[in-house]
């Protein structure tokens, strides 16, 4: 395999992303038709936090955060950090010393399919990462890998400068040509799922706001009193 590290790559707008953003991961997922979600083994090390970012990627090992230190030479301002590895790894790669290097660069957090560590010092320093594990188990910086190609996390490509977006519900991805309309979508399902709200509020059932009770019937499903049931 070759070893790169790509410079100047094209991203998605931050403006455009940051709006994307603040839809939150759930209501865009399913406004993309269910795709783009890196699946729920990336958890918050802390909650609370709903970003969005353009992606620099990250190639590594298992249990070497060399082209970490690399990848961080190519970031810039709005940029997240997604780092995985060519097979499975729980080490704690990344941690304090590296996210005050990317908050200098004005990177917005980190999602990583390994091991974070230093967890109370990136919370005091409110840099947000999605991890797949926390260990304080350490790391080399011994062999090559790449920064900023194509990566794979939780069966979904991750191109550099695609749009990012995490909160509590986990991490997704959008095409970098696609965010504009991911954007409209999202925008219709808020609106919708508004509607629904209102509704709710006003005692409508989802059974029949949705056309469900001719779904159970279809399926087999019966209303019976307790008495019956019991007999």
């Amino acid at each position: 395999m070759r070893n790169v590290v790509v410079t100047n790559i094209p991203r998605a707008p931050i403006n455009a992303v940051e709006a994307l953003a603040d839809h939150g991961v759930a209501t865009v997922h399913e406004a993309l038709g269910r795709t783009g979600y890196l699946g729920p083994r990336l958890r918050p090390i802390f909650p609370g936090i709903r970003i969005g970012g353009t992606a620099v990627t990250v190639l590594c090992w298992p249990g070497d955060n060399l082209m970490i230190h690399a990848a961080i030479e190519q970031c810039t301002a709005g940029d997240l950090l997604v780092v995985t590895t060519n097979s499975p790894s729980s080490d704690g790669m990344f941690g304090e010393l590296f996210a005050t290097a990317l908050q200098t660069r004005g990177v917005r957090g980190l999602v990583i399919d390994a091991g974070v560590r230093d967890v109370a010092e990136l919370h005091a320093m409110n840099f947000p990462v999605w991890s797949s594990a926390v260990s304080a188990q350490g790391t080399v910086k011994a062999t090559a890998g790449s920064v900023n190609i194509p990566v794979s996390i939780g069966g979904q490509l991750i191109t550099p400068g695609d749009a990012i977006l995490a909160d509590d519900d986990g991490v997704m991805v959008v095409p970098r040509g696609d965010v504009a309309r991911a954007r409209q979508l999202a925008e219709r399902r808020l609106a919708k799922e508004e509607a629904s709200r209102r509704a709710f509020r006003s005692g409508e059932l989802g059974l029949d706001r949705y056309g469900l009770r001719d779904t159970l019937a279809e399926l087999g499903v019966e209303y019976v009193s307790a008495d019956e049931h019991h007999r």
